[in-house]
């Protein structure tokens, strides 16, 4: 199997990631990519689709069972990306639709909670593009 090395952005090399690796890292994109196409085409919504869809869970598991292959690789950043990717975006709409219930008396409650969540999918889309891009260039994604 081939293998690559990458300087990392801490200073020195990072261990050599292998092919099946990175291959596994293209899958769990392609399996969020997947629940964004079904959140956009379907009745459910982009978040929706994301944080409950079955291809995501199935990324996300795959993401820790793995996790631990990957250390020391850039491939590590890809699958920190990937897990914050689903945690935080679960986090912004329970607070999206907190917000949309809690103020649903308020006609502000009405605005805000579904501005979280619009905002909510850009940002899993930009998350998804970002790190995929990343990936394909074989290098470390950051932030």
């Amino acid at each position: 199997m081939a293998t690559y090395e990458y300087p990392s952005s801490g200073g020195g090399p990072l261990t050599p990631a292998d092919s099946s690796l990175i291959t596994i890292t293209h899958v769990i994109y392609a399996l969020h990519t997947l629940s964004i196409i079904i959140g956009i085409t379907s009745a459910a919504t982009i978040v929706g689709a994301f944080i409950f869809g079955l291809p995501s869970i199935i990324a996300v598991i795959i993401n820790y069972v793995k996790r631990s292959d990957v250390r020391g690789t850039f491939l590590d950043s890809h699958f920190s990306w990937q897990i914050r990717t689903f945690w935080y975006a679960a986090l912004w709409a329970s607070v999206g639709i907190v917000l949309w219930v809690l103020l649903a008396i308020v006609l502000i409650g009405f605005l805000i909670g579904p501005a979280i969540l619009m905002l909510t999918a850009l940002w899993l889309i930009y998350r998804i593009i970002r790190g995929w891009l990343a990936l394909r260039d074989r290098r470390p994604v950051g932030g």
